[in-house]
């Protein structure tokens, strides 16, 4: 404000390049209110103008209002289209990305490598393996540099659509990998299964004099706890802290209890938990009762589902997990006691939804649905694959249906979930042979699992579970300088969005 007000009195005003710079100004500084009323006094506005002002809303979320500015715009080039379509991506809202990118190809304005680095994010988010293959041919094809920001954003986007060995193609082809480039292929190789291999990776790393930072010790933990290396994942830890002088925030922490909940070291995670210098939260607690409900431990998955709830006593993943640990341990009468403490709370799950992309467009379904256009041809298809299943031996598992309806219901409930409704939709739209791959919102139930498993042997098909709240990496933030040219922040602003609830 004391920089306004000296503007003011010094009698520049209007002068377009200072009322740029107080726009962008107020716009960095979060103050909207402001950096409004300037545009709003302004005679003259350019690009740079509306840039500053959209790039602020964005960053804030306000991503409908940048929206309503965006279509006020009398001129739009590439910046604002791309701060536009990074608006979108802050924001969570993948599919609105790619068709953003779409308005922008049919507006004739041509896309660079920094709106690819955000169309590549959404795909990754999407498991749009399909479109993030198409962009990939859409760069080479307009001679978009396949620069270290690009080549990142492949790597993290094949790796969530569980395509890593094309991720592994793109890392060997980049001829300049940074430290975001070995944390990608990294995080990549052990979400996807790979822990040894990981684990070799970033010994690769070192030995290259590449410096690992946080985000890097997230996948070597992940890598020691799908290749069961506890003392391995130990001894990373501490170096961590020793070596690389990181101290380990609630994300590590969580990790490291993954990786003993996993082993069955229920003692061990315990104390490791009473230890943390933070409190413990949601996740960490979470994170040890999945660990419970894997190896039927009552005890302790009682006391930590005390403490989970304690903290979120609406939480309905908690009861969803006591109800399996129970179940699993022939606790049948427990399990009668949650369903009926879940009523009597009036506990709502959070709707569960299932995506599937199919010849570049992202098809959703929810429990039940009935919206698609092909809905009838869905549900027959699904019906033949009950069948098929029934033939085959399968039984459902209706431990996780928690409402009082006759069992024959309960088995309606599990047949329509949406992750069964988006498997019948592929195998009736792809070719034989082809991989399945669904995106979800929430780990997957008992049931659908082990139906799903053999789906995938009668029907010869492989089907990849993608789960959204995994992790979030952003390898790039795309800011707006005012001169209204995009600028690389090299600090690589990242964001980490990981759930250790999702046991792969």
């Amino acid at each position: 404000m004391q920089v306004h007000g000296r503007v003011v009195g010094s009698g520049v005003l209007p002068d377009l390049r200072v009322e740029n710079a107080l726009v962008d100004m107020y716009a960095e500084c979060a103050d909207m209110d402001s950096a409004w009323k300037v545009f709003d006094s302004m005679q003259v506005r350019s690009v740079v103008s509306w840039t500053s002002l959209l790039s602020g809303l964005a960053r804030l979320g306000q991503v409908d209002e940048a929206r309503d500015l965006f279509d006020r715009m009398p001129e739009r080039d590439t910046v604002l289209w791309t701060a536009m379509i990074d608006g979108y991506v802050r924001a969570a809202r993948f599919r609105e990305v790619l068709e953003m990118f779409r308005e922008m190809q049919y507006s004739n304005v041509s896309a660079d490598e920094f709106t690819m680095v955000s169309v590549i994010t959404a795909c990754a988010q999407l498991g749009a393996l399909e479109m993030g293959e198409w962009v990939r041919v859409y760069m080479s094809r307009q001679g978009i540099k396949m620069d270290a920001f690009v080549g990142n954003a492949l790597i993290d986007m094949y790796s969530k659509c569980g395509s890593i060995e094309r991720g592994l193609d793109v890392f060997k082809g980049m001829h300049h990998r940074d430290k975001f480039t070995w944390t990608a292929i990294i995080l990549g190789l052990a979400v996807n299964g790979y822990g040894e291999e990981a684990i070799q990776m970033f010994y690769r790393m070192i030995r290259v004099s590449e410096t690992p930072d946080e985000v890097t010790f997230i996948g070597v933990f992940t890598a020691c706890t799908h290749a069961g290396l506890v003392d391995q994942g130990w001894e990373f830890f501490l170096s961590m802290i020793e070596t690389y002088n990181i101290a380990p925030n609630v994300v590590h922490y969580g990790c490291i209890i993954d990786l003993l909940g996993r082993a069955g070291k229920f003692t061990e995670a315990l104390e490791t938990i009473d230890q943390m210098p933070m409190k413990p939260n949601s996740t960490i607690w979470g994170t040890l009762l999945a660990a419970c409900r894997v190896h039927g431990n009552s005890e302790i998955g009682e006391l930590v589902a005390d403490r989970l709830l304690e903290l979120d006593p609406e939480n309905s993943m908690v009861y969803t997990l006591l109800s399996n640990m129970y179940a699993k341990c022939n606790r049948w009468e427990d399990v009668r006691r949650l369903r009926q403490a879940i009523m009597e709370k009036g506990i709502k799950k959070e709707p569960g939804f299932s995506l599937i992309e199919m010849n570049g467009i992202i098809h959703e379904f929810l429990a039940g649905d009935q919206s698609h256009p092909m809905s009838k041809e869905i549900y027959s298809k699904l019906e033949s694959i009950i069948s098929d299943l029934n033939n085959a031996g399968y039984f459902p598992d209706v431990t996780g249906v928690f409402v009082e309806v006759a069992e024959e219901e309960k088995q309606k409930v599990l047949y329509w979930h949406s992750e069964k409704l988006a498997i019948a939709f592929a195998l009736l739209s792809s070719k034989p042979n082809t991989v399945i791959r669904i995106v979800k919102n929430l780990r997957m139930c008992l049931d659908c699992h082990n139906a799903i498993k053999l789906i995938s042997w009668l029907y010869g098909r492989e089907v990849v579970n993608i789960l959204l709240r995994r992790f979030r990496f952003r390898l790039l933030d795309v800011e707006m300088c005012n001169s209204g040219r995009v600028k690389k922040n090299f600090l690589m602003e990242k964001y980490l969005l990981y759930n250790c609830l999702a046991l792969v």
